[in-house]
């Protein structure tokens, strides 16, 4: 049986809204939010304001683009969590109010799974590459640092994570810290292209089994601009590509390392990449060069696939759909991870 699902996701500062008929893609449309720049970060309470103004019109050309009507929806995708509350609480009350009034059933979604699912999804005139289960997702962005063992569409089992920053967040705070701007991620790799990826050293976490820690790396790169900027005061502007490529690759190092023994560990080689974070050039390039040298079969998703997008969201609402999994109107926004079912 065919289902048209909307997909709609809210959990931080995009707003997004995305049809799919089954597998395949009709629209998806993002509205950003640029005002945060000004304040080196997201700042929640905006955020949310923004959310209030874009969520009906990115919701009508999603429906527009698509080619159908709300009454042709079958169900209701939506990001319940994790992600800022006030962000959520506007995209759960406009599914929830939209689902009175068509009359359509609701699917929550986890924000973390739907990047997972992401690889799924398919668009016409494309190769449509999708993963065979099992398989190991390394999920990287601003928030979250995990490597999930799939077993099926539904059955997920995160087997290493950060134990305290994520991956995401040691980019923009070395961004921050060099006065690159926000969002720093992009600005770090962009640089990090120019520069020489082996010329400077950072301490690198020891940390047993397959977790994750960036909370001292990010000590060691301060602690190593406060001295060299006592010697030179212009040594950050003169060497930043430097800087941007050596810390990066320490990053991608860190992550790597810990992917590759995850493989040893569970034998399975079928590798994809999801987040905020998989959108890094260094990091894509890495993941497919080891899986050349590894023979895994990796999965890396396209760049608007990469972003906080309502696609995946419908794709993860879909397969849950399927299954009957729908949810109640009462069901509440959850912000963090480790509270979602």
């Amino acid at each position: 049986m065919s289902y048209l699902i909307l997909g709609i996701e809210s959990s931080c500062d995009d707003t997004s809204a995305a049809v799919l008929r089954d597998e395949f893609l009709l629209s998806n449309v993002m509205a950003s939010q640029d005002v945060h720049r000004n304040y080196g970060g997201v700042i929640p309470e905006l955020a949310s304001r923004a959310h209030q103004i874009n969520i009906l019109p990115v919701v009508d050309q999603a429906i527009k683009q698509a080619g159908v009507k709300l009454e042709d929806i079958d169900a209701i995708a939506f990001t319940r969590g994790p992600g800022l509350l006030g962000s959520l609480l506007v995209g759960t009350s406009f599914a929830k109010g939209l689902s009175l009034a068509i009359n359509k059933p609701l699917v929550e979604v986890n924000h973390l799974q739907g990047h997972i699912l992401s690889h799924f999804i398919k668009q016409a005139g494309k190769e449509n590459r999708s993963p065979e289960f099992p398989f190991l997702a390394l999920l990287v962005s601003g928030g979250h640092t995990q490597i999930v063992k799939v077993t099926d569409y539904l059955n997920f089992e995160v087997i290493g994570h950060t134990i305290d920053d994520a991956v995401g967040e040691a980019f923009d705070k070395c961004a921050k810290m060099m006065g690159l701007g926000y969002p720093g991620g992009p600005v770090v790799d962009r640089l990090a292209k120019e520069g020489d990826e082996n010329r400077f050293k950072f301490s690198k976490p020891h940390i047993a089994g397959l977790d994750y820690s960036f909370s001292g790396i990010k000590t060691s790169l301060l602690y190593f601009l406060r001295d060299q900027l006592k010697e030179n005061e212009n040594f950050i502007e003169e060497n930043k590509a430097d800087i941007c490529a050596s810390f990066q690759k320490h990053l991608i190092d860190i992550l790597l390392d810990k992917l590759i023994k995850a493989v040893k560990q569970t034998g399975i080689r079928t590798i994809t990449l999801g987040g905020g974070v998989s959108a890094n050039s260094g990091l894509r390039n890495r993941i497919e060069y080891e899986g050349q040298k590894r023979g895994w079969n990796t999965f890396i998703p396209e760049f608007k696939f990469t972003t906080d997008n309502a696609a995946m969201i419908a794709m993860s609402g879909l397969c849950k759909f399927r299954l009957g999994m729908t949810c109640e109107i009462d069901v509440p926004p959850i912000s963090r991870a480790a509270e979602m079912k």
